[in-house]
């Protein structure tokens, strides 16, 4: 599974918005990778940022 994939099923199984670090321990990947997908994720339309600094799934 990719690092994109795990970060988009982590935020899936949370029933409220993360923060990077939140879904790097839950996920157990380097908080960069994850920083880097949740850019790339972003950018395809796929994460949001309901407030600044947390992310969730766009449904």
């Amino acid at each position: 599974m990719s690092t994109n994939e795990m970060v988009l099923e982590t935020l899936k199984n949370s029933p409220e918005p993360l923060k990077a670090g939140d879904i790097s321990e839950m996920a157990g990947i380097d908080k960069k990778e994850v920083d880097k997908a949740i850019k790339a994720l972003k950018k395809e339309g796929k994460v949001v940022t309901p407030k600044r600094c947390y992310y969730t799934i766009n449904e």
